[in-house]
């Protein structure tokens, strides 16, 4: 195998927390380093699905439907004044990423990558187009 290839791993049964834990953190490691440097406080949480209070939160009918989230106060909004928070979160949600995944034939890595390079977009306070930029920068994740 050539040095520049990566080996994308084979799934014989569902992917489980801990594979999309391994996806999610090769995914981090592509994000450009100027980003890199600022999420290193930022911990990502895989979990089966969104619990009924954050659904409730944010008026989502049906778990099926987040993939992801960010859970904190994103950069651009911050001051020097502000008071100390908890720590900012991001979760994946294994079995609605997994729905996606069988329903639209996407690599499970670059699926996962794509979640994970949105919820850190919503950290820095990112617009859409501003996401989409930096996945494409990133190759498309």
């Amino acid at each position: 195998m050539p040095q520049h290839a990566t080996r994308r791993p084979t799934f014989t049964t569902p992917p489980d927390i801990i594979d999309i834990e391994a996806l999610a953190g090769r995914a981090l490691a592509t994000i450009p380093a100027r980003l890199r440097a600022h999420i290193t406080n930022v911990a990502i949480r895989v979990e089966e699905l969104p619990d009924d209070a954050t659904l409730d939160e944010l008026g989502i009918e049906s778990p099926w439907d987040l993939t992801g989230l960010y859970h904190g106060t994103p950069l651009n909004q911050r001051s020097v004044g502000d008071i100390v928070r908890m720590p900012d979160l991001i979760f994946l949600y294994r079995q609605p990423i997994l729905a996606e995944w069988i329903e639209t034939g996407e690599e499970l890595y670059r699926l996962v990558a794509s979640v994970l390079v949105h919820e850190v977009g919503h950290h820095f306070g990112f617009s859409d187009a501003d996401i989409e930029a930096l996945e494409q920068e990133m190759g498309g994740a």
